[in-house]
């Protein structure tokens, strides 16, 4: 468990599993799509054109760039300290002052913590992640300790 009260540097969460998914996921593909452009040579099959060392050289690009697109699942992340959270996601982030969240959620079968607004609206926090079981639910804790803290 993080003691969040006692230490002013700011707590830094990041989900596991995903991590360890992805980055395998991302490697397979790379060398799934190597290996296919070695079986690019020859004709094409209606003899109109020819399998090129370009080709090949295409198939292993097209499984790098589809293998950084998997990695993406790897950048979430939230940092929190007693001024604010800033959280990341897949796509885009958010700075936030706890001063504008009403609460820290963590609901079950939703797949990630989230952030009540006071404004009643809702901030996904990807980086707690219900797959990482135990390091999420610390890091919840984290930020509620963190948050009841700077609301007191």
């Amino acid at each position: 468990m993080v003691d969040v009260t006692s230490t002013q540097a700011p707590v830094v969460f990041r989900p596991r599993r995903i991590r360890w998914v992805a980055g395998f996921s991302a490697a397979a593909v790379v060398v799934l799509f190597t290996v296919l452009s070695f079986g690019l040579h020859g004709s094409t099959g209606d003899t109109m054109g020819q399998f090129r060392r370009g080709d090949q050289s295409a198939m292993i690009g097209l499984g790098v760039l589809i293998g950084l697109g998997i990695l993406a699942f790897t950048r979430p992340r939230v940092i929190a300290d007693a001024d604010g959270v800033q959280v990341r996601n897949v796509i885009g982030g958010y700075e936030l002052p706890w001063g504008s969240i009403r609460a820290v959620r963590f609901d079950r079968n939703s797949p990630w913590a989230s952030l009540e607004m006071l404004d009643d609206d809702t901030v996904p926090v990807h980086a707690l992640q219900a797959a990482d079981k135990e390091y999420a639910v610390e890091g919840v804790r984290a930020l509620r300790a963190l948050h009841s803290a700077a609301t007191a």
